[in-house]
């Protein structure tokens, strides 16, 4: 796994963490305000080097967007960031599609990577977009392989996330009810499961019965399936992961990312 190029939002605090491993910090200290301007959390010295996070949560829809644009070009050039990060989850709106758009334009313009959810991947021919390893069916080979069809392969970046879910059985909707890391080593103490791998979800699964809310079944990563996970994006040629250090930080043995000397996870088969 030491040709994928790994990248890894951290937060302040956590940067001194990242010391000694062959990644990329995709820095989590920005965001898109009212106006709109371009802030920074706080903190002392100011990230420098590696990638910026854009946060949109805060941005009330309204102001141009020319003008943060050019906030956003400043700040990466006088921080040495080569890259950015687009964290824009809501909905599709029109000024953040102008924004992708500009800012793809800037980024290619100074040879600087551009990352953007999939479903502002049409706003801009220059950004790579995210496409996130989190799948409750179907196949993550396929899911990229289709990927790489739609927008280029050398465009896909895989989203590497750590989930852990609980589902309805049945489930209309496909989604279930997240549970953290300590609710599930609960869940399995209480239930002692039988827990299975599923090649085409690269993800660990049980199921088990309620007396209150019936069946269950319960999808989850660890270091392995993650592992796996990375291991299909490179077999597909995807060479770019994104994940949260958060979702990361106990498993870069498994993902090779600690150094020559260090010991690896088991890739399941």
């Amino acid at each position: 796994m030491s040709s994928m190029r790994f990248c890894i939002t951290v937060t302040p605090d956590q940067l001194r963490e990242l010391r000694g491993l062959s990644v990329t910090p995709a820095h989590l200290a920005y965001r898109m305000g009212q106006g709109p301007h371009l802030f920074r959390t706080g903190g002392n010295p100011p990230p420098s080097g590696g990638w910026m996070v854009l946060d949109c949560r805060d941005f009330d829809g309204l102001g141009r967007t020319g003008p943060f644009c050019q906030e956003v070009v400043r700040e990466c050039a006088a921080r040495n960031f080569s890259g950015v990060v687009c964290d824009f989850e809501s909905g599709r709106l029109p000024p953040l599609e102008e924004t992708v758009a500009q800012l793809g334009r800037e980024c290619a313009r100074r040879n600087w990577a551009f990352l953007v959810p999939e479903h502002y991947a049409s706003c801009s021919p220059h950004a790579q977009v995210m496409i996130s390893s989190a799948l409750s069916g179907g196949s993550l080979e396929l899911r990229l392989e289709e990927a790489a069809e739609r927008f280029g392969r050398e465009r896909v970046v895989l989203a590497l996330q750590r989930v852990a879910e609980d589902f309805f059985l049945p489930s209309p909707t496909g989604s279930g009810h997240p549970l953290t890391r300590q609710q599930l080593r609960q869940l399995i103490q209480e239930r002692s499961p039988s827990i299975f791998f599923s090649r085409e979800l690269c993800a660990r699964y049980f199921t088990y019965m309620s007396r209150d809310s019936g069946a269950h079944f319960v999808l989850f990563d660890d270091s392995q399936t993650l592992a796996k996970k990375v291991e299909v994006a490179r077999s597909v040629e995807i060479s770019t992961v994104l994940g949260a250090w958060s979702d990361l930080r106990d498993v870069v043995s498994a993902l090779g990312l600690s150094g020559p000397s260090s010991g690896r996870g088991q890739i399941l088969r």
